[in-house]
């Protein structure tokens, strides 16, 4: 789906005009990534689930080009995690 596409779906489902729906899902998009980078989970609303903050270990990885072994330094990472009711929907 597009960005376009989910404008238009988002105000017609809210019946809102798509000015007000670009508005609402450009100012979450900035709060969600504003919790995320402070460690915190950014919910995701009507049961879909969340988007977590997950810390990388640190690990050994391999420079494809040269073949040589270089340290890969820890780093946290977004991680999608689906509520049941998605799971449920989905298999259903």
């Amino acid at each position: 789906m597009k960005k376009a596409e989910m404008i238009h779906d988002v105000a017609e489902e809210a019946n809102v005009d798509k000015t007000t729906a670009a508005a609402v899902l450009e100012a979450y998009g900035l709060v969600a990534s504003a919790e995320l980078a402070e460690g915190r989970d950014a919910l995701l609303p009507g049961h879909l689930g969340k988007i977590v903050a997950k810390e990388r270990a640190a690990r050994m990885g391999r420079n494809p080009q040269t073949g040589e072994s270089i340290q890969i330094p820890a780093r946290m990472a977004p991680a999608f995690k689906a509520s049941k009711s998605l799971t449920d929907r989905m298999n259903a």
